[in-house]
């Protein structure tokens, strides 16, 4: 089994979703003995710039035609990337709250790996398909406040439905969430309580 973990923290050590996405790798590690994990940091990624050119080679994908020149050599290095995120059976991401939302180097890669004919495709019979349909994922998320039901505050939580709209709409066939919530307040608390949801989910059977 192939995991890929995206941590998208430049946090390190000091991160409460690496923390804990860490701590599930290590309890999966016990409970599949053929699992390979890559770790992807976002952080660390040489991420090419969306610009003109990978978006004007996007567009020819979606209309049928094949990149050329500029164009071609951007799709190329998409591709790549695209690769690399695709070869994994099970994901984990640990994603902290940023500003409401997650870090601007997770929504460059999401934009990187988004792509026609590669994780997604149109048809104006079908519309649109998620073509990563055999993958499953764990998302570790992490915030300073809550943002769950009955807080008042729940408009304010762009993280978790964003990733969670992105997965599905990739067509992954199960999502897993932890939630590790108000780490301003007590952080102790909140990973322990993470950790027990965590440590459930690392086994065979929910892969």
């Amino acid at each position: 089994m192939k995991i890929n973990y995206i941590e998208c923290s430049p946090r390190g050590s000091r991160s409460h979703s690496s923390k804990i996405a860490n701590q599930y790798i290590e309890q999966a590690k016990t409970n599949i003995t053929d699992l390979n994990v890559r770790h992807i940091n976002v952080w660390d990624e040489n991420l090419p710039e969306f610009n003109g050119e990978t978006l004007n080679a996007k567009y020819s994908v979606l209309a049928g035609a094949d990149p050329e020149s500029k164009e071609a050599a951007a799709w190329s290095g998409v591709k790549e990337i695209f690769d690399t995120f695709a070869d994994a059976d099970h994901y984990v991401f640990s994603v902290p709250m940023w500003n409401f939302n997650i870090p601007y180097k997770l929504k460059h890669y999401i934009d990187i790996v988004t792509q026609p004919g590669m994780s997604w495709s149109f048809s104006p019979e079908d519309g649109y398909k998620g073509l990563m349909t055999d993958k499953t994922a764990t998302v570790i998320y992490a915030s300073g406040d809550g943002y769950g039901e009955g807080t008042g505050f729940e408009s304010y939580d762009i993280q978790k439905p964003y990733v969670n709209l992105w997965l599905t709409f990739l067509g992954f066939k199960k999502i897993d969430k932890v939630i590790i919530d108000r780490t301003l307040f007590d952080a102790e608390t909140a990973e322990k309580n993470a950790l027990d949801v965590a440590l459930k989910l690392a086994n065979i059977n929910t892969l």
